[in-house]
């Protein structure tokens, strides 16, 4: 794929350039609660604007149904976006009607210009082709050329990432490149040994990733919510901790083949209970018990590995070349279950080999829980996008930048 230095070289002075970002950032009451989203697609646009590009950038945020809802609008970002450049960035309150092309219309060499949410036309996200292309064709009337720089989003057959780049030259972000270097070296170029950490809630948001990654990785390390699942497909009580039953013959396979192909499988050996969800608006003590993996009680919830998982999983990345993250270890919203993702995220930063982030929930983990992001080798921007890739799949965003 081309890239945004291929495009510079060539000129942008004077051109209209549609940017499509990812600035699906969480939000509070209308505040940005994280804008690492928004900062790491920065590079691009501030080397378009300082080469006299005019510059139109372009996103979703949440999930809207097809229509506008306030409670989606990009302004918060457009607005987060203009603070980080140090400039004005104008604001377009529809996506391709009259204030979009009035807002790019305005615009002067080395301006910026963010469009409101794609996601509030049908168009972005139909599954039928026609629909979908129809609203690209009305993006692309808004640009000359179009970069990608939304990970995040790469993994959707969506208009602005799929179709919109065969309407227009095409070059890849900075963000992109970065991100799809640093999963070749997930990947194709490894360091070894190898260690993949997997948590979050759902074990069937991981089975994709686990089955590809037992023909690369030396070490796979499971904690969350999903690690209820493999304690119970061994045969362990689990109480009330998240499970999903019809997962069990799966994960029992993985733990098979894993044992077969010398991949060693690491499941915590002690966990934080409580009979009771931590209340996490208030965060009020939640007193967790520590017990053995192995002896959860029938009226109690894991929430967070223990102790000696916590040392277990840190000596097991000690030695690790390739440090592959996603997913926390326990619910570390809260301050009582937040110690197991700690432990993890301060293993990588302990570590000399390369450590990624998978984005998501352990990106926000990272910067809530107050470690310096220069310290990891690599924060992804996109959790899904990330695991599709790892899963070998095709992402459809990434194959429209292909020539």
């Amino acid at each position: 794929m081309k890239t945004i230095d291929e495009l510079l070289a060539d000129g942008v002075s004077g051109k209209r350039v549609f940017v499509r970002a990812d600035l699906n950032v969480p939000l509070a009451d209308g505040t940005i609660t994280d804008d690492g989203r928004i900062r790491a697609v920065l590079p691009t646009v501030k080397a378009l604007a300082e080469a006299g590009a005019k510059v139109v950038v372009a996103s979703h945020l949440g999930r809207p149904k097809g229509a506008p809802d306030p409670a989606f609008s990009l302004l918060p970002a457009a607005e987060r976006l203009g603070e980080l450049l140090g400039a004005p960035v104008a604001f377009a309150e529809d996506t391709v009607g009259p204030a979009a092309h009035d807002a790019v219309d305005g615009l002067q060499p080395g301006q910026v210009a963010v469009i409101e949410n794609l996601r509030f036309n049908p168009g972005e996200t139909s599954k039928d082709d026609t629909e979908r292309g129809e609203f690209a064709d009305r993006l692309a009337a808004l640009a000359d050329v179009y970069v990608g720089d939304g990970f995040g989003a790469v993994h959707r057959k969506h208009a602005s990432v799929f179709d919109l780049p065969a309407r227009l030259p095409h070059y890849a972000g900075y963000l992109i490149a970065t991100e799809v270097g640093v999963l070749k070296k997930l990947t194709d170029d490894v360091k070894r040994p190898y260690a993949v950490v997997l948590g979050g809630a759902k074990v069937s948001d991981k089975l994709g990733v686990i089955d590809h990654l037992l023909e690369k990785a030396d070490r796979i390390l499971i904690g969350g919510g999903m690690a209820y699942t493999f304690l119970k497909a061994q045969g362990h009580e689990v109480g009330i901790s998240l499970l999903q039953e019809d997962q069990i013959p799966a994960v029992k396979e993985y733990m098979k083949r894993a044992e077969e192909r010398g991949v060693e499988f690491v499941l915590p050996v002690d966990v934080l209970v409580s009979p009771d969800f931590p209340d996490l608006k208030t965060k009020a003590p939640a007193n967790p018990t520590t017990v053995a993996a192995t002896a959860i009680p029938a009226d109690q919830e894991g929430l967070d590995i223990g102790p000696e998982t916590r040392k277990l999983y840190a000596s097991k990345l000690a030695d690790a070349a390739t440090v592959f993250w996603n997913g926390p270890m326990g619910v570390f919203e809260h301050p009582d279950y937040a110690e197991g993702t700690k432990a993890v995220a301060q293993a990588l930063v302990a570590s000399d080999g390369f450590t990624v982030v998978g984005g998501g929930d352990s990106a926000a983990a990272v910067r809530t829980l107050g470690f310096d992001e220069k310290a990891f080798g690599h924060i992804s921007t996109g959790g899904g996008a990330s695991l599709e890739y790892l899963e070998g799949k095709t992402l459809p965003g990434l194959a429209a930048l292909e020539d």
